[in-house]
C-alpha cells in the first residue's frame, strides 16, 4: 500500500470522510480513512494542504473539527489533531515552519504552535468562504468571504491587516454591490491578488498601490464563481462556477481566453500544475477531472463514486512514472467501497410504486351484449324499410 501511495498523482477528499489517491495513468483510485470507524459526512474533508516541500505528507482538515496527518511515503494516516475553535467547516489550511495555519467559516483564524509556545488567534470576520497562504511570504495569509472583503494579514503582527480591500463603488442605479469572495491567490513575483467572487467575478488587487478597489475587473458567465487557479505562466486564471462552467481568464486584458467542457455539477476545487499545462478540477458530479490547458483536451477523467470537496496535484513534471511495485494494482479498499456503497443507498428515499386497478369490462363490451344487441337492431331497421 505504501509503494502504491507514492505511486498517485492527485489527491482529493471526499465528502464522506475519505482521502483517495488516484493514478491517472490507470485511473484507479485507493481509499485511505483513518482509524476503522465506520464513514460518515461528519467527518467530511473540507480542506487539505502539503504538509511539507517534498510533499511526502498531507494535512487532512475534517468536518468534525480534526486535522489529520497523512503519510504519503507510509501510506496512511500517522497523526490526528482537534482544532476546535469557532463554528462551521474549515475554509483553508496551512503550514507556517512548524505551526499549522487553521481557518473556519466563523472567522477564527489560529496558528497551532507546539506546546511550548501559545497559539496566536486572529478574527478575520464572519461568513469566510476562503483562507489562502502567499507562497512566497509564508506569514502572510489572505481571507475573504461573504460580506467580508479580501484582507491580507501577517501573522507576526495579526493585530490589524496590513491590507484591507474597498468595495467597488455603486452601479448605475447608484445601488451597493454586494461583497462575496469566494476564492483568492496570490501571484508570484508581486503583491497582487486575484479573487473571484459569488457574483460573477474576477477582480485584481494591488495592495502596492494606493488604490484599495480592484485595479481590473470582469466577470464570467450568470452563475456564482465558487474556486480559482493560476496558470502556470501567472498571466491567467482559471475559474469554476456553481453550474460547472469552467473557463481561463487574462489578467491582463481581462478577457476569456477558453472554456473548458464536460462538467456536469458544481466545482469545488480546481488547481493548476505548476510546470506543466495540465489543470485538475472536481465537484459534485463525482468525477476527478485533467485538462491540457494549451489544446482544451480532457486528458484524464475517472469517477470516485463519491461528491469530492478539494484537491491536491502532484507536482512532479515526469507524470508517466509508474508505481514501484508494478504488480500492486491500485484498487480500492474493498470494505471501504462497501462501506461507501452502502452510505450512498442507504441515503436514497424507497419510491413506492401502487399498482393499477385491473380493468374490469364494459357492460355494453360483453360477448353476448353489443354483437346481439347490435344485430337485433339491424333487423328491426330492415323490417322497417321493407314496410
Amino acid at each position: 500500500m505504501a509503494s502504491a501511495a507514492r505511486g498517485h498523482h492527485v489527491w482529493v477528499g471526499s465528502e464522506t470522510g475519505l482521502l483517495k489517491g488516484i493514478n491517472l495513468q490507470k485511473k484507479q483510485a485507493t481509499n485511505y480513512k483513518s482509524g476503522s470507524v465506520a464513514l460518515s459526512r461528519h467527518e467530511a474533508v473540507t480542506a487539505m494542504c502539503w504538509g511539507d516541500p517534498y510533499e511526502s505528507e498531507i494535512f487532512v482538515g475534517c468536518l468534525d473539527g480534526s486535522v489529520r496527518l497523512f503519510s504519503t511515503e507510509k501510506g496512511k494516516f500517522t497523526e490526528t489533531r482537534e482544532c476546535l475553535g469557532g463554528e462551521g467547516p474549515f475554509c483553508g489550511l496551512a503550514v507556517l515552519e512548524s505551526s499549522l495555519i487553521t481557518c473556519v467559516e466563523s472567522g477564527l483564524l489560529k496558528v497551532w504552535r507546539d506546546a511550548s509556545s501559545e497559539n496566536v488567534e486572529v478574527q478575520v470576520g464572519p461568513g469566510v468562504c476562503r483562507m489562502r497562504q502567499n507562497p512566497v511570504q509564508g506569514h502572510c495569509v489572505a481571507t475573504g468571504g461573504k460580506e467580508n472583503c479580501l484582507k491580507v494579514w501577517d501573522l507576526q503582527q495579526p493585530q490589524e491587516p496590513i491590507f484591507r480591500a474597498k468595495n467597488v463603488r455603486n452601479d448605475w442605479l447608484d445601488l451597493r454591490v454586494p461583497i462575496w469572495d469566494r476564492d483568492m491567490q496570490f501571484l508570484p513575483g508581486s503583491e497582487k491578488i486575484v479573487t473571484c467572487t459569488g457574483h460573477h467575478q474576477v477582480r485584481l488587487y494591488d495592495p502596492s498601490s494606493p488604490q484599495r478597489r480592484p485595479v481590473l475587473e470582469t466577470t464570467f458567465g450568470e452563475h456564482p464563481l465558487t474556486v480559482l487557479s493560476l496558470t502556470p505562466n501567472a498571466n491567467a486564471v482559471v475559474v469554476g462556477s456553481s453550474r460547472g462552467d469552467v473557463a481561463v481568464i487574462d489578467l491582463r486584458q481581462g478577457r476569456l481566453v477558453k472554456r473548458l467542457k464536460g462538467f456536469a455539477g458544481s466545482v469545488r476545487a480546481i488547481q493548476c500544475h505548476p510546470v506543466l499545462p495540465l489543470v485538475a478540477s472536481c465537484g459534485l458530479d463525482r468525477f476527478l477531472r485533467v485538462h491540457n490547458l494549451q489544446q482544451k483536451r480532457l486528458e484524464h477523467k475517472v469517477y470516485l463514486k463519491s461528491r469530492l470537496n478539494c484537491l491536491l496535484l502532484m507536482s512532479r513534471e515526469n507524470w508517466e512514472e509508474e508505481d514501484l511495485n508494478p504488480s500492486a494494482g491500485l484498487q480500492d479498499d474493498v470494505k471501504q467501497e462497501d462501506e461507501e456503497d452502502n452510505e450512498i443507498w442507504d441515503s436514497m428515499e424507497v419510491v413506492k410504486v401502487k399498482r393499477k386497478a385491473e380493468a374490469q369490462p364494459c357492460p355494453e363490451f360483453r360477448k353476448e351484449g353489443p354483437h346481439k344487441d347490435s344485430s337485433l337492431n339491424k333487423q328491426k331497421i330492415i323490417k322497417k324499410a321493407v314496410s
